[in-house]
């Protein structure tokens, strides 16, 4: 946690040739770990001047309302708090510290107001997700019920841009059943968090009951689509076929706080072509394409296994399934060997799902899921990004995939963050 406070103390005037009187400057903090010294003081044409000097390192600064003095993008008169620290002004999110913490010192760091609100350790927590539609073709309540709630109103504000259901290539999709606010998939799948979650699916994002539901193991949409560049992907050593089907999409442009090195999501993968089509020409994929591609990204998808396996039948993680009596019995190259554990995390969170009861053309009952995976992605505070969901049959249109994303979160606790997926921690 950013460890910057006020020590109580205050810059000689002397150094800045000016007279008047001090009212104190609410202190900020910075990923820096540093302490500062900071003030106002009224010069006497009336003109303040906001007065800091960093004990960490950064120097001193002295600036008219005018002046950006951190070069965080925001001035004085714009709302800055504190024209010392880049990581304290209206654009930046506020950090919760934890008591339990300590600084460098010894001492748990004290609590900033980050986001210059006059308030302290008050994070946004208004879920915005309560009462969304099953079947809402409304894309901003797409990226509610990921919890990406805030919209950037302004040109300096941080959230949600705007947001379109898309193809798999960025062009607009037609509203449609791939699509989907669900509240659960399945009974013992609830949200990471808030009321609701995204479904994709290169079927229907459905589960057994609702309206528009498949009820069978293959239920074609949108037809041929056309991949983004580098895509499909396939795990090394497996067959990679060009053809895509049923795509489906959520694409949000954001503006990240300033204080921001990266974000997470949380999703989970479920498909038809477990267990027998693994390293197949048929395995559905799953990707999260950001624009502009950060550090460490694959062709701009940032969701993969550590050995580069893209999210598709082929990845690790994938733990919950129903049977694997036909592990890759239509593989031909690059065979994996059967798992030494077979479903390890059992088939509980297939009920309920559709994927545990329906059957069809190439499908022998089988089917499978990952764990709750989390990505991280690193991200420069204050920029603006595009972040691109999107699910699609691979070769042929049959044996659909589904997607649920959840828990979209801000990093702003200091620190570098890489692009990554992990099993979200119990």
């Amino acid at each position: 946690m950013r460890n910057s406070f006020v020590f109580g103390s205050l810059l000689s005037l002397l150094s800045f040739g000016v007279l008047g009187s001090f009212a104190a400057c609410e202190a900020g903090s910075g990923d820096e770990d540093e302490d500062t010294v900071s003030g106002q003081v009224t010069a006497g044409g009336g003109d303040t001047l906001t007065v800091g000097s960093s004990m960490g390192g950064m120097g001193p600064c002295a600036s008219s309302p005018s002046a950006d003095s951190d070069m965080d993008g925001f001035t004085g008169a714009e709302g800055d708090c504190n024209d010392c620290d880049p990581n304290v002004n209206p654009g930046a999110i506020e950090v919760v510290v934890d008591p339990s913490s300590t600084g460098g010192g010894g001492m748990a760091p004290p609590p900033a107001d980050e986001d210059c609100d006059g308030m302290v350790d008050n994070p946004p927590t208004a879920t915005c997700d309560m009462g969304l539609a099953l079947d809402s073709s409304m894309a901003l309540d797409g990226a509610k019920a990921i919890e990406l709630c805030q919209q950037a109103a302004g040109p300096k504000d941080w959230g949600v841009i705007n947001a379109t259901y898309v193809r798999a290539n960025g062009t607009p999709a037609t509203p449609n059943t791939q699509y989907g606010i669900l509240s659960n998939f399945g009974p013992n799948v609830p949200p990471q968090a808030g009321a609701n979650m995204l479904g994709l699916s290169s079927g229907a994002a459905r589960i057994p009951g609702q309206p528009g539901a498949c009820g069978t193991c293959s239920c074609g949409t949108n037809g041929p689509g056309t991949a983004p560049p580098g895509f499909p992907q396939n795990a090394p050593g497996c067959i990679i076929n060009p053809e895509i089907n049923d795509d489906i999409g959520l694409e949000v442009e954001l503006r990240a706080p300033t204080n921001a090195t990266g974000y997470s999501f949380d999703f989970k993968f479920y498909t038809f072509e477990f267990a027998e089509w693994v390293c197949t020409d048929f395995n559905d994929q799953f990707m999260a394409l950001v624009d502009p591609a950060p550090m460490g990204a694959m062709d701009g998808n940032v969701s993969f296994d550590m050995s580069g396996n893209p999210v598709s039948v082929n990845i690790a993680f994938f733990d919950t399934c129903t049977s694997c009596a036909n592990w890759a019995e239509n593989c031909t190259q690059g065979c994996p060997p059967a798992p030494s554990m077979c479903c390890p995390a059992g088939a509980a969170e297939m009920q309920g799902t559709g994927f545990d009861v329906w059957t069809g053309t190439f499908d022998n009952g089988e089917a499978g899921g990952t764990a709750w995976l989390r990505t991280t992605v690193p991200v420069d505070g204050g920029s603006t990004f595009k972040i691109r969901f999107a699910i699609w049959d691979t070769g042929d249109n049959l044996l659909d995939a589904t997607s649920v994303v959840d828990n979209f979160q801000w990093i702003a606790t200091g620190g570098s963050v890489s692009v990554g997926t992990i099993p979200v921690p119990e």
